[in-house]
């Protein structure tokens, strides 16, 4: 009972993607950094900075698919939350968008490098299908939201609370932070790109915080609730998953 559960969960996620495809098609400009934005220079320097966390983390996914093929359905909710949430475009009062990330989920389940290839999937197929992100700033969205914010979270946050505080207030302040860790990497790529011609890089990156500032403190709020309740879920109905991943007394 408790399995079906778990599918039934499952596909509701897919449910909700399907239906959020076709409101971000009228969605404004987006968060990730557009196709064609960044100088060729550092385009290439965030492909080349994110190979090596794609290497491990294709590394990480062989080897849980290998030793514990029954984490796949959790694989599969995990890159399905993030490319839902990733995709729900929230406009901004700067006349740009701002959205979750998801990528707290998968980052407490399965770590941050497992997650750098279920991010990059889903921005991959973003670009493709959605127009939201581009393949020339792939290294550099992947870089932020699927690589930075959940390394951020997983080893400044989720580790060092894990078993020490209240389970829910681990579980959000993971989500909490690997979304605006996402935001604050962004907004750094932007000034390293555009550096004010008056204040500099620090002028430049202040402002590009203050852009985004606005929209996501609050998204990363909900965010973090949304995860726990997610979180608090598979304690409930996926308890077989969640030991085998050492997380049944969180």
């Amino acid at each position: 009972m408790a399995y079906l559960k778990f599918r039934r969960t499952v596909w509701l996620i897919h449910a909700v993607f399907l239906l959020s495809v076709q409101s971000v098609w009228a969605a404004p400009p987006a968060m990730h950094i557009m196709e064609g934005f960044l100088p060729l220079g550092w385009a290439i320097f965030w492909w080349l900075a994110a190979i090596p966390f794609w290497l491990l983390g294709f590394r990480q996914i062989r080897n849980v698919l290998r030793h514990k093929p029954e984490q796949r359905l959790l694989l599969g909710l995990a890159g399905g939350f993030i490319f839902v949430l990733s995709a729900l475009k929230i406009p901004s009062v700067t006349g740009s968008s701002s959205h979750p990330t998801g990528t707290g989920l998968g980052t407490l389940l399965f770590g941050p490098f497992v997650v750098a290839i279920l991010g990059t999937i889903a921005l991959i197929f973003q670009a493709l299908l959605l127009a939201h992100g581009g393949i020339s700033t792939l290294g550099a969205n992947a870089m932020s939201m699927a690589i930075g914010g959940p390394l951020v979270a997983y080893y400044l946050v989720w580790r060092p609370l894990k078993g020490r505080t209240p389970a829910w207030l681990a579980v959000f302040a993971t989500a909490f932070i690997a979304d605006l860790a996402t935001y604050v990497i962004t907004a750094t790529q932007l000034a390293l790109a555009f550096p004010s011609p008056v204040s500099g890089f620090f002028g430049s990156w202040l402002t590009f915080l203050g852009i985004f500032a606005v929209t996501q403190l609050p998204l990363a709020v909900a965010e973090g609730i949304l995860v726990v309740l997610i979180f608090n879920f598979l304690q409930t109905n996926a308890t077989n998953e969640l030991h085998e991943l050492g997380l049944e007394g969180v």
